[in-house]
């Protein structure tokens, strides 16, 4: 089987479509269906190129990245069960995530590399849900260290029109578990809240939106602090359940972010890859999806684990 998931890194126009082109056009003769999703730059430029095949479906890039990296790994498996055929062996994929130039989102990008990297992979091994993508990395646009985790999270590379073996790829998991967590400066302030040994959720739950109420927050707000509470909440219950007590919850309330971190001292997550889908697939009414929803309301949601316990960071920016 052809690698399922490789990256085409391009710094010209002609690069790029050339080899996406390629790919789009074996799929295509193949009878497979092809979806692309780039940004409008590239979309434009693929378009054209591509004329002549009025089969390719074009997904806005905002469908599929809009809610952020965390949602579009999901927004990506989805997307291939909508365009999936009967008789078909796979449907191909091509995307281009493009993080922008504020380097305090690009982890998160990172993350979503890696993670799609290794969920490919799995469903490759298991025989299911047969996709076939090609990530775009204009380097002109993608920043150096995005750039370098395109190197190191695909399995493949899209050259000269061809598939070859990537010799830089790094496996999935080591990959994450290496990405560093950035110091938080609000961490070195008075939190707004702080709550040792917690055990009334009921009673966290109202403090936590009261002392939030009482916060001076940039206009606009309430939706991001609604959403950010929901997550806190979900990640404090997860520790609760799971985790050893105590749990021990501090939260921050800035100009331009809010950060709560969460601690218990059980051994933490053993697998780094929980929570980038719903614990039960498409079914929330089964639970377990705590850290999925977390990692779809917050921008971001930092899990380090030490000798004395976990700690889940998780951060969101207010408009």
């Amino acid at each position: 089987m052809s690698g399922t998931h490789r990256a085409l890194i391009g710094s010209s126009d002609a690069a790029l479509t050339d080899g996406a082109v390629a790919f789009v056009r074996a799929g295509l003769d193949c009878g497979e269906p092809v979806v692309v999703a780039c940004t409008e730059v590239t979309a434009e430029l693929l378009q054209k190129a591509l004329a002549d095949r009025p089969e390719v479906v074009w997904v806005e890039w905002a469908d599929v990245y809009g809610n952020g990296p965390a949602a579009a790994i999901t927004a990506v498996r989805r997307l291939g069960e909508r365009h999936r055929a009967d008789g078909v062996a796979a449907v191909r994929l091509v995307l281009e995530p493009f993080a922008g130039p504020d380097p305090d989102t690009w982890r998160e990008w990172q993350r979503y590399d890696a993670v799609l990297d290794h969920q490919l992979h799995e469903a490759e091994l298991l025989g299911d849900d047969p996709l076939q993508v090609l990530c775009l990395c204009d380097t002109r646009r993608v920043p150096e260290p995005l750039v370098a985790a395109a190197r190191a999270t695909h399995p493949f590379l899209q050259e000269d029109g061809e598939q070859r073996p990537n010799p830089d790829h790094v496996d999935a998991e080591e990959y994450l578990l290496a990405l560093p967590v950035p110091a938080e400066p609000l961490e070195s302030t008075e939190p707004l809240v702080r709550a040792d040994g917690v055990r009334d959720l009921r009673g966290l739950r109202r403090d936590l939106t009261q002392r939030a109420a009482d916060a001076t927050l940039p206009d606009g707000s309430g939706p991001a602090l609604e959403d950010f509470l929901l997550a806190v909440d979900e990640m404090t219950t997860n520790a609760l359940r799971h985790g050893r007590p105590p749990v021990d919850l501090r939260l921050w309330a800035g100009e331009k972010r809010l950060v709560c971190t969460i601690t218990d001292h059980g051994a933490g997550l053993q697998d780094p890859f929980i929570g980038y889908g719903p614990a039960h697939g498409a079914d929330l009414s089964l639970g377990g999806m705590g850290l999925w929803l977390a990692r779809q309301l917050c921008d971001h949601v930092d899990i380090t684990t030490a000798e004395d316990g976990v700690r889940v960071r998780l951060t969101t920016d207010l408009p």
